[in-house]
């Protein structure tokens, strides 16, 4: 069974740094493409960023491009979301997703449906 699990989460202020991480049990994260996805209240599923396998190709939105870094763990199954300069407008539940798809494609990344598997998310709130 697929399990992702999201950490990480938590309260800081704008300015402030976090970084989430994402494991994986059941499946092998490090073959595969894993996206990071963030639904603020009241909106729409938003892809944010997207980390290929074998290459390490990045992808990212353009509301988190310069400010967020994607990366792969040392320990095997692990990616991160470093996110720095953190913004009001960032607070949502933050949830990572794969599928069998080892490559990200800048057509399709931020698509829900390009990913079969999801954690339950974790919360970032940015206030003051």
């Amino acid at each position: 069974q697929v399990q992702l699990v999201e950490s990480g989460g938590g309260l800081v202020q704008p300015g402030g740094s976090l970084r989430l991480s994402c494991a994986a049990s059941g499946f092998n994260l490090d073959a595969n493409a894993v996206g990071w996805f963030r639904q603020a209240p009241g909106k729409e599923r938003e892809g944010i960023s997207c980390i290929s396998s074998a290459d390490g190709d990045t992808f990212y939105a353009s509301s988190v491009k310069g400010r967020f870094t994607i990366s792969r763990g040392d320990a095997k199954h692990t990616v991160f979301l470093q996110m720095n300069d953190l913004k009001p407008d960032d607070t949502a539940v933050y949830y990572c997703a794969t599928d069998f798809i080892r490559r990200c494609s800048a057509d399709y990344y931020a698509l829900e449906s390009s990913y079969a598997y999801w954690g339950q998310g974790t919360q970032v709130t940015v206030s003051s």
